[in-house]
């Protein structure tokens, strides 16, 4: 009896484990961080009446709309919950902010405030803390350098825009994208010319980014928010995705750029600052197409996000009397000849994220 009932007992311990290993090997690859992350699909959409008035954000509701974002996206009971999901004492943590649309279209001081309290909550000091953005030049323009506490760094991986973007001063020779587009003048025998480079902030610097894009309009991408916030950000030699209105080949540039492992595996968490957004005329801010959307988006899943937002926009043309994004033409203020928003459907394709509708879950949240 004693034998039979330790065999029994080490059968059925043999059997938990084996069903532990069984559920270990069939658990889903995107449970772990990065892209499409933990979340794939899922898209919370938060909105706040009172979070901007006269054109100027109120950090308190935009607080209280990233604390419900993120405790919505990840199920945790707790603000402080939620970032630990992510983040954790020890991290260093790079965010992208999206300062190309000028001081008045750019990501806000009260959005990043509320992210880095976020942060601070998860045990990530301010001292482990980037903010960054491509060009130095572009960011300190848009003020986003005075935002900063003390301890927290600015980083740049070039000081300005330049048309030749070969420079590696700021950029890793170990991590590229090579695609065989090369500016006009470049060689295209020439490997560097059809390579851009990860900037080393990203594949040195940190091991998490926290993505912050607009939601915006963009003549040769269709879109600027999250993907594009990334293909263009965190590389070098850019401008050859969209160097004309008919040499435009931003539809496989950004999902290219964005499959990058040092990329893919680094960003884990999306942002979307629709406070005010764009829909005609972008990455600039021209005022006749910014509106008030007074929403957030929060997600893991760059393509879901990027879908939704895409839908949003179009939703605004519309109301205007303009064509959608995808069928849109050029015109005195977007010059492009077609506006390669399949970017999104191809990062799909690729594994960064879920792009059919029925896959998709947009959580509607109203604060006030």
């Amino acid at each position: 009896m004693r034998t039979g009932r330790r065999q029994f007992i080490e059968m059925a311990l043999a059997g938990a484990g084996a069903a532990l290993a069984r559920a270990k090997a069939n658990a889903p690859a995107t449970a772990k961080l990065g892209m499409p992350g933990p979340h794939p699909g899922r898209v919370i959409a938060v909105e706040h009446s009172g979070c901007i008035v006269s054109g100027t954000y109120q950090p308190q509701p935009v607080r209280e709309m990233v604390q419900r974002g993120m405790t919505e996206l990840t199920g945790a009971p707790t603000w402080q919950d939620a970032w630990r999901s992510m983040f954790e004492k020890g991290d260093v943590v790079g965010i992208k902010v999206s300062p190309v649309g000028g001081a008045k279209l750019c990501s806000d001081a009260s959005v990043l405030h509320a992210i880095l309290d976020g942060l601070n909550q998860a045990g990530v000091s301010d001292s482990n803390i980037v903010v960054f953005n491509r060009y130095r030049e572009e960011a300190i323009e848009a003020g986003i350098d005075k935002w900063l506490r003390p301890a927290i760094r600015f980083e740049a991986a070039s000081p300005r825009y330049d048309n030749s973007q070969l420079g590696m001063g700021g950029y890793d020779e170990n991590h590229f994208m090579e695609l065989a587009i090369v500016k006009p003048g470049d060689d295209p025998n020439d490997p560097h010319c059809r390579r851009s480079y990860a900037a080393k902030i990203v594949t040195t610097q940190v091991n998490k980014v926290i993505n912050l894009p607009v939601l915006k309009h963009h003549q040769s991408a269709g879109v600027t928010i999250t993907l594009k916030n990334m293909s263009h950000g965190f590389v070098n030699n850019v401008n050859r995705s969209h160097i004309t209105p008919t040499a435009n080949a931003c539809g496989i540039f950004i999902p290219s750029v964005v499959s990058m492992p040092i990329i893919r595996e680094k960003v884990v968490l999306h942002v979307v600052d629709a406070v005010k957004a764009s829909y005609h005329g972008g990455p600039s801010s021209k005022p006749q197409f910014v509106w008030e959307q007074k929403t957030m988006y929060f997600g893991t899943d760059p393509v879901a996000l990027d879908k939704t937002g895409w839908k949003v926009i179009d939703a605004k043309r519309q109301q205007g009397g303009m064509a959608p994004i995808a069928l849109s033409k050029p015109d005195k203020n977007s010059h492009y000849l077609n506006c390669q928003v399949e970017h999104i459907e191809i990062a799909g394709m690729m594994g960064l994220g879920e792009f059919s509708d029925d896959k998709i879950k947009v959580s509607q949240v109203h604060l006030a």
